[in-house]
């Protein structure tokens, strides 16, 4: 559970802060002009477990793909990404957007800001404020020398002020930081000094190989310390491996409230009499999906006794390899041995019925 001391801002269906789950969140990559290209990659995303989705918002008739999207059967909120112009915010409020990502700072004037601020009023459309290392002004690079943790933070709270001086408090706060350890530490700094809801990712942060490493090094250590609402694991891949990650990640750490099971598996080593690495493959690839207990549970897939029953004696069940066959148990206790060929199938029936 994270910090419920955090302020609620309501997204769309979803209640972000205030101790409420964290979200998984991607980014479109289809062409904001195309309607159904967005709705079809929206849509697979949301059946894949994306729980809030952002569109780059260039200009006013990308806009209206908003209202298109928003009367459809999409159900996840909408986030529409602006930059420097304010009718587009405006617009994309009128559309019936759930949130929008601005930098106050260059949207315009004061009188601008005000303008955005007083139609997400009207609506009570959450503002994320979004600053990245990459678009820091130039007065705080030129005081800090570089985008540092502490201009980051700094930046950050300069836009927040902007809006709590308009009177509106409804907001996301977003730091990112295509270095891992500039990311934690600026977060770290937000997190102790305002109390609005957190969206934390690295950003720019690579191919799935390097992506997802430094995103489960810079996320993970935020979240296991109670740090972060919403998280977006920024990959050059489809969006849809983005929304895997990060449910895996939340699984990791147990925070995952849409997935039951939790998988532990062994490395194998010589011991290991069974196909293991083809079973535990097959076993997330083909079983999984279909398995829905009625509770939370933890399923160990072990490659031998010494890390079957025993090592993994904290798991709700579970299987271990023998010669060509595999013994089932639960909580530490022996039910059942079967071929290898079958122990799949006895392990899911069992699952089923928990």
């Amino acid at each position: 559970m994270q910090n419920n001391k955090r302020k609620t801002v309501q997204i769309g269906n979803i209640k972000m802060g205030g101790g409420h789950p964290v979200t998984v969140q991607s980014m479109t990559n289809t062409d904001t002009h195309d309607y159904e290209s967005c709705y079809k990659q929206i849509k697979k995303l949301e059946e894949n477990g994306c729980d809030i989705i952002r569109l780059a918002v260039p200009d006013i008739d990308a806009a209206r793909t908003i209202c298109q999207l928003k009367r459809s059967d999409i159900t996840i909120p909408i986030v529409a990404d602006i930059h420097f112009d304010y009718r587009i915010a405006i617009a994309c409020c009128k559309a019936g957007v759930d949130k929008i990502r601005i930098n106050p700072g260059n949207i315009g004037s004061k009188g601008r800001v005000a303008e955005v601020v007083a139609a997400c009023r009207e609506r009570r459309i959450p503002i994320r404020i979004g600053v990245n290392s990459g678009s820091l002004e130039k007065d705080i690079l030129s005081k800090y020398g570089a985008p540092t943790a502490e201009a980051l933070a700094e930046s950050a709270l300069n836009h927040v002020h902007i809006l709590e001086d308009l009177g509106y408090d409804e907001i996301v706060i977003s730091i990112k930081s295509s270095d891992v350890r500039t990311m934690i530490n600026a977060n770290r700094l937000l997190y102790k000094t305002v109390a609005y809801p957190l969206h934390i990712g690295v950003t720019e942060a690579g191919s799935p190989r390097i992506g997802i490493m430094k995103s489960a090094a810079g996320i993970g250590s935020l979240l296991a310390d109670g740090i972060g609402d919403t998280i977006r694991i920024s990959l050059t891949s489809d969006p849809l491996r983005e929304v895997i990650e990060g449910r895996a990640l939340l699984q990791a750490l147990d925070l995952d409230d849409k997935n039951k099971i939790s998988i532990i598996s062994c490395p194998t080593c010589g011991r290991t009499k069974i196909d293991l690495i083809s079973l535990v493959s097959k076993f997330e690839d083909e079983y999984l999906p279909k398995l829905h207990p009625s509770k939370k549970i933890k399923v160990a897939l072990m490659g031998c006794v010494v890390n079957g029953p025993g090592e993994a004696r904290e798991a709700d069940i579970g299987l271990t390899g023998g010669n060509g066959e595999a013994l089932i148990f639960k909580k530490g206790e022996i039910i059942g041995k079967y071929p290898e060929e079958i122990a799949l199938e006895k392990l899911c029936e069992e699952i089923n019925l928990m």
